[in-house]
């Protein structure tokens, strides 16, 4: 199974590629959409959705997990973001895959062990997880890669509950 972990933004938009066989993660592909500031905000945001559609189509993943929105102090900078996760979901959606949404906490849960771990913990787990060299930067990346392996752990723990409730 493929999955792409993304952790939304309008000026940097993290993605990251794994495949999951059995227990292990490997990743694929990782990097970053980068938008200009002081560009029009819909150009930025149709910008990120048409860099999103495009590595779709290249590396197909088979689902999408996306970090749900934390709304902080910044009203502004919230909305924004949440523009950027909505074109991010439409493309997802427009392409036929399903959407799992996570809390910071249940990613760091599931990388970490512990939902309040701080974020170097969880970038170092996901490095050593993904059996990489470093952790990769900027970290919007590893970030998104903790997304991919959040839901390649709730997949599986996921698809032996349905499996127990359906015998």
């Amino acid at each position: 199974m493929r999955i792409l972990g993304i952790d939304p933004g309008i000026a940097i938009v993290g993605f990251g590629f794994i495949d999951k066989e059995g227990s292990k993660c490997t990743p694929v592909q990782y990097g970053c959409i980068e938008t200009k500031a002081h560009t029009p905000e819909e150009d930025r945001l149709l910008y990120v959705y048409e860099g999103m559609v495009q590595l779709i189509e290249k590396y197909k993943p088979d689902a999408v997990a996306l970090e749900k929105l934390f709304f902080n102090r910044n009203v502004t900078t919230a909305m924004t973001v949440a523009q950027a996760r909505g074109v991010l979901v439409l493309a997802a959606v427009q392409k036929g895959l399903p959407v799992a949404e996570y809390t910071p906490m249940q990613v760091k849960q599931a990388i970490v062990g512990y939902g309040k771990a701080e974020k170097r913990q969880v970038q170092e787990m996901t490095r050593m997880f993904l059996k990489l060299k470093a952790i990769p930067k900027p970290d919007d990346v590893a970030d998104a890669l903790a997304i991919a392996i959040c839901h390649a752990h709730s997949y599986t723990l996921n698809s032996k509950l349905n499996e127990v409730l359906r015998s």
